[in-house]
């Protein structure tokens, strides 16, 4: 099965890129060196520092791996310069309001940037999939763990 294209804004592509650079530019050259000094050490069944580097070299190896997948399959979508602003798209930022008037900002992004806590929900959420198309003062009802719950658009901001 072939990877599909994963979208993601270009703030979210320069830090995996930059995650990525960091991980192999510096952090891994540094712990080779590690495991190479451990392991001249002597005994390596008892030697923590290289038993240590090992696992956490291969913790990096496999960050790297996933890091350079999700660059190979990346497809930038620039909110900026979304043609169409009235309407819930990749990039958008909407603050919704509940029927008690409970008021919630989201800014919807790719799923490897996504970020709950602030305010980045994944664009394949389901939060993100039932607001998609929608626009100011549309209704949508989310089936979420809690059950449904229906939420009003009240703005939509993409970046300038």
């Amino acid at each position: 099965m072939a990877d599909r294209p994963r979208l993601i804004t270009p703030q979210g592509l320069a830090r995996i890129r930059a995650e990525y650079g960091q991980l192999f530019g510096e952090e891994r050259p540094k712990l080779v060196e590690t495991i190479s000094w451990a392991a001249g050490n002597g005994d390596r069944s008892e030697n923590g520092d290289y038993i240590y580097g090992r696992k956490r070299l291969r913790e990096i190896d496999r960050r790297l791996g996933y890091l350079s997948k999700v660059m190979k399959n990346a497809k930038v979508v620039d909110p900026a310069v979304q043609p169409d602003r009235d309407v819930i798209r990749f990039g958008a930022t909407v603050e919704l309001a509940d029927e008690e008037d409970a008021r919630r900002t989201f800014t919807l992004v790719g799923d490897d940037e996504a970020d709950a806590t602030n305010g980045r929900i994944a664009w394949g959420s389901p939060m993100a999939r039932a607001l998609v198309g929608a626009r100011v003062g549309d209704e949508r009802t989310v089936r979420l763990p809690a059950g449904e719950k229906s939420w009003e658009v009240v703005t939509i901001d993409y970046p300038a």
